[in-house]
């Protein structure tokens, strides 16, 4: 299991990617481009090139997130055409940073229902896969179900990636707060949630995980991160993730709220302590 966390690119890819190893980080994940913009990024050739091969040395694994104000459902002809245009740029950047994938929250229906809804989302996505032949994958992202949030539950989306016309350049990132949050799992239902992920098929699409606990409680349809075992998830329901052979070897993100990066590099720690303790109880 390669548990790393999010890191800041304002400083350079290459620079990153050596705070990454810094911290204890086996995996990392960084923004394509400002989270809340849309703002095309020029790209340093030499530097992503300079990461690339230091993360290759350290077997660093990289997953890239895409800005959050994308909407791969919207009804709004203006925002649609920039969703695509932003997340084929950011499968540009992902590739040019040796990501495995590159995570893209689901869209939003704003009222038109979710029948609509989904099938824009998959319109979208045929728009923005048709004409790219690289090697990330977009990463489709379980949602808490906040407002009009499409892909709560794990057949939803697997039920959109096969719908696609190129279901082979769509994987999948599990989100275990935002999981939490919309009702799909809990301590309990955990061997539940994994034979789900089993019998659908999204398992074996699953490029990676995001690994948080939960400022609100269990099916409150709210994104609020925690650090792991300060929040309504825990540290006891969380450490199954560690253990579960079936998530060995993903890149596991934490994104758990820190004023400073180097908090990571304790959690990081902590992690492994869970793992290891659960192994060895």
């Amino acid at each position: 299991m390669k548990i790393g966390c999010h890191i800041s690119v304002a400083k350079g890819f290459q620079n990153a990617s050596r705070r990454a190893e810094e911290l204890g980080a086996a995996s990392f994940q960084v923004f394509t481009k400002n989270p809340r913009g849309l703002r095309p990024k020029k790209i340093d050739y030499q530097d992503a090139e300079r990461g690339v091969a230091f993360c290759r040395e350290k077997n660093i694994t990289l997953v890239v997130h895409t800005p959050y104000i994308t909407n791969l459902s919207t009804p709004k002809a203006d925002l649609h055409e920039v969703t695509i245009r932003s997340i084929k740029e950011d499968l540009h950047i992902a590739e040019t940073y040796g990501a495995v994938g590159a995570v893209v929250h689901c869209g939003k229906h704003v009222g038109e229902g979710v029948e609509y809804g989904t099938r824009r989302m998959v319109e979208t996505l045929n728009e923005i896969l048709s004409e790219y032949q690289g090697s990330t994958r977009l990463l489709l992202e379980n949602t808490a179900g906040q407002g009009s949030e499409l892909g709560l539950a794990i057949e939803d989306l697997v039920r959109v990636r096969e719908a696609t016309d190129y279901p082979e350049k769509i994987g999948f990132c599990f989100d275990t707060c935002h999981a939490f949050a919309a009702g799909v799992w809990n301590e309990d239902s955990f061997d539940d949630l994994v034979q789900t992920m089993e019998e659908t098929g999204y398992l074996e699409q699953l490029v990676a995980i995001h690994f948080n606990d939960s400022k609100a409680p269990y099916d409150s349809r709210k994104d609020r991160h925690e650090k792991i075992g300060q929040g309504e998830i825990g540290a006891s329901a969380l450490s199954l993730f560690l253990r579960c052979d079936r998530f060995e070897g993903l890149p596991v993100i934490l994104e758990t709220p820190v004023e400073n990066e180097t908090e990571y590099a304790e959690e990081i720690t902590y992690l492994h302590q869970l793992k290891d303790a659960e192994t060895t109880a």
